[in-house]
């Protein structure tokens, strides 16, 4: 397989079809993005992670190259979660390294938790599962479950949790700007949000169960989770804490930073055996 040319697959999951970009070669790096947002989010890093791991790129159903799920105003964290062990065995790999941002992280670490003999290496960025509910954080995910917030949302959002301008960045907003109209994508979006506040996306407490070698990278001015990566250090007593001064997508918004960190931890925790 080429290193510089992705190669697509698609896996059939409950949630419908789910597209994955494939490139590189070495030990298998599964990459899951946030909630909005698809595999496009990670092109600053997977060329520099595809010289030494076969990558495989999801996007979740509803975003990128995956078509929506067949009821959008239904999708859950937990429901991306719950495909994941399947994608992963639909692409042929026995045990892979994850790498997750937000709704991405939760549904790694969640896998992690539930299929360890899985996961090689966990790395959480910025990831979902942590906050500890209060006042202020139901209000929030309340108004953002709502489709008429984030309809007025769509294109702004992302200016305010992405703290530094690069050109993947850019691309990232205009990405997010382009979904202007497009009511299937606001309706998944939403969804998701909504699902937060499900006792079952607190992984708080099971998240002490992770036993794969686990590297928290966080952009600590991130106005959504940066607060949270202490509580995510907290309830992985083993896990190495990694803060970046950046927002939600560090390896979007810092990718040298990022990589410096990320992969010495993955030559360290992935061999030729684990796919």
């Amino acid at each position: 397989m080429s290193d510089t040319v992705g190669v697509c697959r698609v896996v059939k999951t409950r949630l419908g079809p789910v597209a994955v970009s494939v490139r590189g070669r070495g030990t298998p790096l599964v990459l899951l993005h946030a909630n909005p947002g698809d595999g496009r989010d990670y092109a600053a890093i997977v060329p520099a992670l595809a010289q030494r791991h076969t990558t495989y790129t999801i996007d979740w159903p509803g975003y990128g190259a995956s078509p929506p799920p067949p009821q959008p105003r239904t999708t859950t964290a937990m429901a991306y979660a719950e495909i994941l062990p399947d994608v992963v065995a639909g692409l042929g790999l026995r045990r892979a390294a994850f790498l997750g941002n937000s709704v991405g992280g939760y549904a790694a670490a969640r896998m992690a938790i539930t299929c360890p003999e899985m996961v090689s290496a966990l790395i959480l960025v910025n990831s979902g599962g942590f906050t500890r509910p209060n006042v202020l954080t139901r209000a929030l995910i309340w108004l953002k479950g709502t489709e008429i917030l984030t309809r007025a949302l769509v294109g702004r959002l992302p200016r305010i949790y992405l703290r530094r301008r690069t050109p993947v960045v850019e691309e990232m907003i205009a990405r997010d700007c382009a979904r202007r109209g497009d009511q299937v994508s606001v309706a998944v979006e939403a969804a998701v949000w909504r699902s937060f506040m499900a006792a079952e996306h607190d992984l708080r407490r099971r998240a002490a169960e992770i036993t794969a070698p686990t590297l928290l990278v966080w952009g600590v001015r991130d106005p959504i989770l940066g607060r949270d990566g202490r509580s995510a250090q907290r309830s992985i007593p083993h896990a190495v804490w990694h803060p970046l001064h950046a927002g939600h997508v560090p390896f979007a918004e810092k990718p040298q930073a990022f990589l410096h960190a990320v992969l010495p931890f993955l030559a360290r925790h992935t061999s030729a055996g684990s796919g």
